[in-house]
């Protein structure tokens, strides 16, 4: 009986001093190290996203409410003006007959970017869809919950470069964090951290 105890016992029974414990922690230790570096790229992901929707949201309730249905501001001449507008269609007015579509490309771009955010590892990465995340976010909020309904909501824009599509703070995150995204993919950093070379 004995000797069927000790048989069975020895597995489970911890050696003397506690060394399995800290044999079982130092294992543990190299695989901390990558996850809390991956949820601080988490955390600047959705930390330039929220900074990225707040500023377009708050830019567009301000323009509503004291541009809207007023003359242009003149900001830099006639280089630059603040311009109301209610854009329908896609990013600098394109395609206005498909808003239901740029809304549910919208929403897939969301979707896309929260599943890479589990392996995400580099920080220039973490910032450039941070940029994606908030645009597609500010001008998804505008689909859906402006006139004329639900995902057919025309979006604010309101900066007017001369010569120049109007656009508003979403388009311009969304653009930055392309040409970021394109920078990072040239230089070969991937969202991971690792770097490649073609």
């Amino acid at each position: 009986m004995a000797e069927a105890e000790r048989i069975i016992g020895t597995p489970d029974t911890p050696r003397a001093g506690g060394t399995e414990p800290e044999e079982s922690s130092d294992a543990a230790a190299p695989d901390e190290q990558p996850a809390g570096r991956g949820r601080r790229r988490i955390a600047v992901l959705f930390t330039v996203a929220l900074v990225a929707y707040l500023l377009d949201l708050s830019s567009k309730m301000l323009v509503v409410a004291k541009l809207e249905h007023h003359e242009p501001i003149a900001v830099i001449g006639d280089l630059l003006r603040f311009e109301a507008i209610r854009n329908a269609g896609a990013a600098f007015g394109i395609g206005e007959a498909f808003t239901v579509i740029f809304t549910a490309i919208a929403a897939c771009v969301i979707v896309v970017i929260a599943r890479l955010a589990r392996k995400l590892y580099s920080l220039p990465w973490a910032i450039a869809l941070g940029l994606l995340l908030g645009g597609a976010l500010g001008n998804l909020t505008d689909r859906i919950f402006r006139s004329p309904g639900v995902f057919k909501g025309a979006v604010v824009d309101f900066i007017a470069p001369a010569n120049f599509a109007v656009f508003n703070l979403a388009d311009s995150a969304i653009v930055c964090g392309g040409i970021l995204i394109v920078i990072l993919s040239f230089r070969g950093l991937d969202p991971d951290g690792t770097v490649h070379k073609d």
